[in-house]
């Protein structure tokens, strides 16, 4: 079995045994690390400091350090600013022309699995710890990498934020696919931030679940005991009809291939859909929580 990202961390660089404290640390792009040099290169040739140059451009040393490091990627203000403050060659903004983000804020046990999950033609999930990274609000999911262990600096956290947002951006770009997500009633009850912020969350998975290509159904506290009580899962199939699994843990998650385990997460999962509200019985329940804040 492969070792796979966390929805309460951000998703993860196959291998074949737990990641290491190291491989857990997010890996910039090529391009991001090519304009980074370029921009320390000309910053340096110019004889500023980065302190000098985040003067220059009204961004913090922080935003230069990680930009120059490869793990920010630079906003269009913070290209021309820095063009004009390094010498007008063209050179910025030619290179940033060429970025792309790579993998930056997604936990290292979590990528391969979000790589499979931009081709896939289906996807399926059951959470009953948090609401899923594919729903969040941009509100929900800062205070879900606020409250992680070991705390983030505040460029880490942008990182993983900014992660987590481009990743829904899939279910906006592909109609076509179905997305099915069955989620624990509590999940949407545990309170974050005042009320303002709750009724954020929902409009935002009413929104997000909205399109007919996006099934959400909710387990009621009401419900018997079910299939899935062994933790969250995910399930997928790839354009070649493959089927593969993804379970996560504290600090390690696992791509799970071998085709009976998965079968068997298959008969769980849909087993788990009967027992659920049906989708318009759960958009009502969402909208009850909601009047009720």
């Amino acid at each position: 079995m492969d070792i796979v990202e966390g929805e309460a961390a951000g998703a993860a660089e196959a291998g074949t045994a737990q990641a290491g404290e190291g491989e857990r640390e997010p890996h910039p792009s090529d391009s991001l690390r090519t304009f980074g040099a370029v921009v320390q290169a000309l910053r340096e040739h110019a004889g500023l400091s980065r302190t000098d140059l985040g003067d220059l451009v009204q961004y913090s040393k922080h935003t230069v350090e990680s930009v120059e490091l490869g793990r920010r990627m630079p906003d269009e203000e913070f290209v021309e600013r820095a063009e004009g403050a390094l010498g007008n060659t063209g050179a910025l903004r030619k290179a940033a022309g060429h970025l792309s983000r790579g993998e930056v804020g997604l936990a290292a046990w979590f990528r391969r699995w979000a790589r499979l999950e931009r081709k896939a033609v289906s996807l399926c999930t059951y959470e009953c710890r948090l609401v899923p990274g594919l729903l969040q609000s941009e509100a929900y999911a800062r205070a879900v990498f606020e409250g992680t262990i070991p705390l983030r600096t505040d460029d880490e956290l942008e990182d993983q934020l900014t992660a987590r947002m481009e990743r829904q951006r899939m279910m906006r770009e592909r109609p076509t696919v179905p997305f099915s997500f069955i989620v624990e009633e509590h999940v949407f009850r545990r309170r974050f931030g005042d009320a303002e912020a709750m009724r954020g969350l929902v409009d935002h998975v009413l929104e997000r679940s909205a399109p007919r290509n996006v099934t959400l159904q909710v387990v009621p506290l009401e419900a018997e005991l079910h299939p899935c009580l062994d933790g969250p899962v995910r399930l997928l199939e790839t354009p070649a009809g493959q089927r593969l699994g993804y379970s996560e843990g504290q600090q390690n998650g696992r791509l799970i291939s071998d085709r009976k385990e998965v079968s068997l997460l298959c008969q769980r999962y849909e087993r788990l859909r009967s027992q659920a509200l049906s989708p318009k019985e759960s958009r009502d329940l969402l909208e009850r929580l909601r009047g009720e804040l």
